[in-house]
C-alpha cells in the first residue's frame, strides 16, 4: 500500500524506522528485531540505506521480509550521492521486483574522502536529482523526502532551506518526513513557514527516543538539533542510570507524540533504532489513542 494513501486516514497512527545490518553476520539479529517491531502492526516501517549504499542489499532484504511476512507497508530508503545513474537504476529495479512501491529519496552523506571532490561530474548532486528521475521514470512509486524543522546543516539560513525544499517537493515528493527534533514548537513554526511557502504535501514528524546518554551527542552531530533545557535536565538527572534514562527517554518521546496528536498531527514516525522494547513501550503508552 502506498504511504500517501495511508496518510489520508484521519486515525492516529505510528510508524517505525529500522536499519539494516552492516555485515552479513549481523543480518539474523536485525531480522529478528525488525520482525518484532513489525508484529506491533505499525502504519508502515521504513528501512534505511547505508552511506554510499554499503548496506543496500540488506535494506531491500529487510523491507521485503517485513512486507511479505507481516503485511506491513514498507518504505525503502534510497541514497544517490556519488552513485552512477546505472547503479541507481539497478537498485530501483530491485525495489520494484520486491513489490515495494514506497521509496524515500535521499542524497545521503558524502562518503569519507570525497568531501572535496568536484561534484559537478556526479550523476546526482542533490536529492532533487533523484526525486525528479524517480517521478519521471517510475510515476507509480510513492516518493518520500526528508526535511529539517530547524535547518539543513548545509544551508546558510532557513529561508534558503525552505526554498530548496519547495523545489524538491515540486520535483515529485508525495510526502515529507522530518529529521528528529526535541522541541515541538520548532515543528509547529516550521509547518507554518512551509505552508506559507506553498508546500502542501503531508509532513510526518520524526521522533527519536533518547534512551541512553551517549545518544545525545550523536543526535546533535547528525541533525544539529536544539536540545531544550527540559531535555538537558532529564539527561543530567538520569544519564548515569541506564534503566532510569531509558524510562525517562521513552516518557519524553511519548509526551512529544501526545502533544503532536493533540495539535492535529495524525501520523508520527519513530526512529526506533531497532529496539523492539522501545517501540512496544511507546505504542503501549499511546494504546487508547491509537486504538490498539
Amino acid at each position: 500500500m502506498k504511504i500517501i494513501e495511508l496518510l489520508k486516514n484521519s486515525r492516529l497512527s505510528l510508524s517505525f524506522e529500522v536499519f539494516p545490518p552492516k555485515t552479513e553476520m549481523g543480518f539474523e539479529s536485525v531480522k529478528v528485531a525488525t520482525e518484532e517491531i513489525a508484529r506491533l502492526r505499525p502504519a508502515f516501517m521504513s528501512v534505511t540505506y547505508g552511506a554510499g549504499g554499503g548496506t543496500s542489499r540488506y535494506t531491500l532484504d529487510i523491507a521485503k521480509n517485513i512486507k511479505e511476512m507481516y503485511d506491513v507497508p514498507t518504505l525503502a530508503h534510497l541514497t544517490c550521492v556519488s552513485s552512477t545513474r546505472e547503479t541507481v537504476k539497478e537498485k530501483i529495479r530491485a525495489i520494484r521486483e520486491a513489490g515495494i512501491e514506497n521509496v524515500m529519496a535521499l542524497r545521503g552523506d558524502i562518503p569519507a574522502g570525497m568531501e572535496n571532490e568536484d561534484r559537478s561530474r556526479w550523476d546526482y548532486r542533490y536529492a532533487i536529482d533523484l526525486v525528479r528521475e524517480l517521478k519521471e521514470e517510475n510515476p507509480d512509486f510513492c516518493i518520500g523526502g526528508a526535511c529539517y524543522p530547524e535547518i539543513h546543516p548545509e544551508s546558510s539560513n532557513q529561508k534558503e532551506d525552505i526554498r530548496h525544499l519547495k523545489e524538491k517537493v515540486d520535483a515529485g515528493c508525495d510526502f515529507l518526513t522530518t529529521q528528529m527534533f526535541f522541541d515541538n514548537n520548532l515543528l509547529y513554526n516550521f509547518l507554518y513557514k512551509i505552508r506559507e511557502a506553498g508546500i502542501t504535501v503531508p509532513v510526518i514528524p520524526g521522533i527519536m527516543p533518547i534512551t541512553n546518554a551517549n545518544q545525545v551527542e550523536r543526535a546533535m552531530k547528525l541533525s544539529g538539533s536544539f536540545m531544550p533545557q527540559r531535555f538537558k535536565s532529564l539527561v543530567d538527572k538520569f544519564g548515569g542510570d541506564p534503566a532510569a534514562m531509558k524510562q525517562a527517554g521513552i516518557a519524553y518521546a511519548t509526551d512529544q507524540i501526545i502533544d503532536l496528536f493533540a495539535n492535529g498531527i495524525t501520523n508520527v514516525h519513530v526512529y526506533s533504532m531497532n529496539k523492539p522494547d522501545v517501540a512496544e513501550k511507546i505504542q503501549s503508552n499511546l494504546s487508547d489513542m491509537l486504538g490498539k
